[in-house]
């Protein structure tokens, strides 16, 4: 298991931004947030909050990301659909997923899989992990 203490070097794409880069949110507060999928019961749930919460985080000067691995277009959809105003990274080859720990072996129905585990990590502005 991986021990993640501060924000990762990557380097991904995403909505609204094009593309986010681990360097560009130091000097910020940052909450990155993993989900399973879009467009389903829970994971739109959790972007909804987000969304009714991010005045309260840009007040604050937090900066807010979502990660799948849905392709950019899935996101860019979901993110039509629901008005979410912050970016949600594509993270189709697992970079971050793997850099933070956040793959499980999963059960559906019997058949297993392996899938995101619904995680939260926010970093302070110096880069470092202060909660998750």
């Amino acid at each position: 298991m991986t021990e993640i203490h501060s924000i990762p070097s990557f380097d991904l794409p995403a909505t609204l931004a094009g593309r986010i880069a681990g360097p560009a949110l130091r000097g910020h507060y940052a909450v990155i947030y993993f989900y399973p999928k879009d467009n389903t019961s829970g994971c739109t749930i959790e972007a909804v909050a987000f969304t009714a919460l991010y005045p309260r985080f840009q007040k604050l000067g937090a900066r807010i990301i979502g990660v799948s691995r849905d392709s950019l277009r899935s996101h860019e959809n979901f993110t039509r659909k629901y008005a979410i105003p912050y970016p949600l990274i594509a993270d189709e080859d697992e970079v971050l997923c793997r850099a933070f720990d956040v793959l499980r072996e999963k059960s559906l129905y019997g058949r297993k899989y392996r899938g995101i585990d619904r995680s939260t990590f926010l970093f302070d502005r110096s880069g470092r992990l202060r909660e998750s």
